[in-house]
């Protein structure tokens, strides 16, 4: 006999669409991706749902628990950020539901502000409450993706936000400019990955090492095969650059990150963090969401 469901929850982004099956026990009964994120959705967000709700065979009684761009002002309904002074372990009592939708609520984003400084988040906060969940405890995290989140946590309470937009550029570089021809083709080469990484940490303006990236194939310095991953190398080497030496040490004396994305896109993250002295410790994205999708349901 199957599971009945218990809860329905979307981690809904502004390109793509995760969807989870709660069951009574927390457990995941089944999951869903597409790529009708907040874009695609925007100005019938309900009736996306509805065909969702169809296709996943629930009842329309089961509650929906969504974060993520559904929340922003492109999204179904604005929700306000919480202040980062919240601690993540308040995130279910901070459930905003969604005018003329019975049972369905929204997970407000974070708002971080320091000397001046601003950073938001929607989304990741709820796969870090579940790292939290599951026992992984304060210190740093990184969620690579198109937005990458270097987060600090204190006391359950994120203490320090940083995004920065490498995948965003990455692919902007890929598509057009000086660098797309070099970009446009190539298998992943852990050393040029690594050679981009180093060369980041000179801590020079991206956009003289960007442009240095096109230099080295034309002075034949290196492959038009290697740019890829170079560039890929130089983006994700500047946040090292950015964050070099806040990471705490764990029991062996390393600095340590939490890295929480899919292996696609933590595995280059997690080259680079070893290159570097880094020890690291992966977290499976959908088992992170679904335990703070599993304590939501307790708190609806």
């Amino acid at each position: 006999m199957v599971a009945p469901a218990c809860l329905l929850g979307i981690d809904w982004g502004t390109s793509n669409r995760r969807a989870y099956v709660i069951g009574a026990d927390g457990a995941c009964l089944r999951k869903h991706e597409d790529a009708l994120g907040a874009l695609a959705a925007q100005g019938h967000f309900a009736e996306a749902l509805q065909a969702l709700r169809q296709q996943l065979d629930l009842d329309a009684l089961v509650p929906v628990v969504m974060s993520g761009m559904v929340g922003s002002a492109q999204g179904w309904q604005e929700v306000a950020y919480l202040d980062s002074s919240v601690p993540l372990a308040r995130l279910p009592d901070t459930l905003v539901p969604v005018s003329g939708a019975a049972g369905c609520f929204i997970v407000p984003g974070y708002c971080y502000r320091e000397h001046g400084s601003i950073d938001v988040m929607r989304g990741e906060e709820t796969q870090l409450l579940g790292a939290l969940l599951r026992q992984h405890g304060d210190g740093s995290y990184v969620l690579p993706g198109t937005h990458s989140k270097w987060v600090e946590v204190s006391d359950g309470t994120i203490s320090r936000l940083t995004t920065y937009i490498t995948g965003e550029l990455y692919a902007a570089l890929r598509s057009s400019g000086t660098l797309a021809g070099l970009m446009a083709e190539g298998q992943a080469d852990a050393e040029a990955l690594r050679a981009g990484a180093n060369r980041a940490q000179s801590a020079e303006a991206l956009s003289h090492t960007l442009f240095e990236a096109r230099a080295r194939v034309v002075a034949g310095g290196s492959s038009a095969g290697e740019t890829r991953s170079y560039v890929s190398g130089l983006l994700i080497g500047t946040e090292f650059a950015a964050r070099r030496d806040e990471a705490p040490a764990g029991a062996g004396g390393m600095p340590v990150l939490h890295l929480i994305a899919s292996h696609e896109l933590t595995a280059p993250y997690r080259e680079v963090a070893q290159m570097l002295g880094y020890a690291t410790q992966l977290i499976d994205p959908d088992q992170a969401y679904c335990a703070a999708l599993a304590r939501f349901m307790e708190a609806i």
